[in-house]
């Protein structure tokens, strides 16, 4: 089976209402679903670009704003339900910072599909950005979710920088990893895509990145945004020899990206190494614990 991806490189804007943010995410998964394709993906803290409608003062102040931003929360599920059910696709719609009660907040990746079901992945570890919020904590459980087209899984920004998770997923059969992410620095950007592309290699999957894009000084989350939407492979015969399946052109909303799963499958049975397979080689008792020598 072959996929489209479509993964996003979303220029943040100032939009004046929830309804001017939902029609900018509108038009651009539009354009993704004209372009084939039957996967888009969305950047973390998407939500927070709606978050441009209020107040100085609540817009302001990162804390204010997300308790202020909760009143969109069912405007912004019913969106991802919506544009998925419109286009016939899959959606990974981007994060919002939820309120779980008592003033804390989960950062929500919520995952639509064509018939209009919603679920969510909740990112796992906090930047130090977050833990300095004070008031956001980190979600307690992985998920692999069914769709016709496999399974998969979603590592939210930061979480796709530590290979137990992923690797938690692949063992549960996913066969392709997305990531929703949004850095401020080169540093953060280069981060999130080195850990993309060791996952990718790891566990012989694809790995699909979104990132937020442009700058939006009147947020003290999103005010610098870095990074390349792209889409890795395995670096192994039949795939590009970097690894890169696609990445979007500077100016671009998109990098789009064809998945041949059965390749992919066929791949594993005879690639030139096999490091999803020989990853248990790495739990040897002898060298579970490095020992010391002295020299």
């Amino acid at each position: 089976m072959k996929l489209t991806v479509a993964t996003a490189q979303y220029p943040i804007g100032e939009p004046a209402d929830f309804a001017a943010f939902a029609a900018r995410v509108g038009d651009r998964v539009a354009e993704a679903a004209r372009a084939g394709a039957g996967l888009a993906v969305l950047p973390e803290y998407l939500a927070l670009e709606a978050g441009a409608a209020q107040s100085a003062d609540d817009r302001g102040d990162f804390v204010r704003s997300l308790a202020a931003l909760q009143r969109h929360h069912d405007d912004y599920v019913a969106l991802a339900r919506d544009l998925a059910r419109r286009h016939s696709i899959y959606l990974l719609a981007g994060t919002f910072l939820l309120d779980t009660g008592g003033g804390r907040y989960r950062n929500r990746a919520y995952f639509a599909s064509p018939d209009g079901k919603i679920a969510f992945q909740d990112k796992l570890t906090l930047t130090g950005f977050e833990k300095s919020a004070g008031v956001i904590e980190p979600g307690g459980a992985l998920t692999v979710f069914e769709t016709e087209f496999g399974r998969v899984g979603i590592d939210v920004c930061y979480d796709v920088e530590f290979p137990l998770y992923a690797r938690a997923q692949v063992e549960a059969g996913a066969r392709v990893i997305l990531v929703p992410s949004c850095t401020d620095t080169e540093a953060g950007a280069n981060r999130v895509r080195v850990g993309c592309q060791a996952r990718a290699l790891e566990n012989q999957v694809y790995v699909a990145c979104a990132v937020t894009a442009g700058e939006a000084p009147w947020s003290p989350a999103l005010d610098v945004n870095t990074g390349t939407a792209a889409i890795y492979t395995p670096i192994d015969r039949g795939f590009p020899s970097d690894g890169v399946l696609a990445r979007a052109s500077s100016g671009s909303d998109w990098a789009f990206g064809e998945l041949d799963l059965a390749a992919l499958d066929a791949f594993k049975r005879d690639a030139q190494v096999a490091n999803a397979n020989d990853w248990m080689a790495q739990l040897r008792p002898p060298v579970v614990n490095a020992r010391v020598q002295s020299l």
